[in-house]
């Protein structure tokens, strides 16, 4: 008999992201299907571990993305239409005891409509500020730059 990792999601308007927490996972395998059927299984010591989810909608297999890490397996699962899913699972009801909200990753449906209007995502690097060009200085000046004595040398 299988046992089930704790399985972490988060969502945006365009996307669900899933992790599945299973540090030093052997022989991983994930399934996604366009109906919006997930499945996960690998084996950790001996032990095999399985996760079979179907999720609240359909979803686009070819724009979806993992990564096997050393400590979880994260998937980023492009929804087929861009709209916030009311829950993750298709079923109605209490979700199962392995599936947890992702704090780290969740935002609110307002909170991201805010960040779209503002234009500000800080989540991004910051472009760097353009530096204005230097004035010409005389070897004299460029010296005194140098040693950090510019404060004498401006007239």
């Amino acid at each position: 008999m299988s046992r089930h990792p704790t399985v972490k999601w988060a969502q945006r308007c365009d996307k669900i992201y899933l992790t599945v927490e299973l540090p030093d996972a052997k022989d991983v395998n994930l399934k996604l299907e366009p109906e919006g059927k997930f499945s996960f299984s690998a084996n950790k010591d001996g032990v095999s571990y399985e996760v079979d989810l179907e999720l609240f909608d359909k979803v686009s297999t070819k724009e979806s993305k993992f990564i096997i890490g050393m400590r979880s397996i994260v998937y980023v699962i492009k929804k087929a239409e861009k709209k916030w899913w009311s829950r993750l699972l298709k079923d109605e009801g209490k979700p199962p005891a392995f599936l947890k909200v992702d704090w780290d990753k969740w935002i609110d449906e307002e909170d991201e409509n805010e960040k779209a209007k503002d234009g500000k995502d800080f989540s991004k690097k910051s472009k760097k500020k353009k530096r204005k060009p230097r004035q010409k200085e005389n070897p004299l000046q460029q010296i005194m730059r140098k040693l950090k004595l510019n404060c004498i040398c401006k007239t």
